[in-house]
């Protein structure tokens, strides 16, 4: 990575947390206030694996999205 990323990345870091004063549990509410009007406008929100020690390797699978059915090929059937 580039410091010119490096530095991009941390200074949105230390907005968000300016934002919130510094404050988890105020960001934290944030993000939970969120998830709930993704929720109200009915999208579909996969809770984190309870066995973390089996998850798959790669970024990709890592994230929070869930593809429906078995194929995992067809990413119009993305679920957030």
């Amino acid at each position: 990575m580039s410091d010119e990323i490096i530095a991009e990345v941390r200074a949105i870091k230390d907005a968000i947390g300016a934002e919130f004063n510094y404050d988890l549990r105020a960001l934290f509410d944030e993000i939970k206030q969120g998830e709930s009007e993704l929720q109200a406008k009915g999208i579909r929100l996969v809770a984190p694996p309870l066995d973390p020690v089996n998850l798959p390797t790669t970024a990709l699978q890592r994230t929070r999205f869930k593809m429906s059915g078995t194929s995992r090929q067809g990413l119009d059937k993305l679920e957030i």
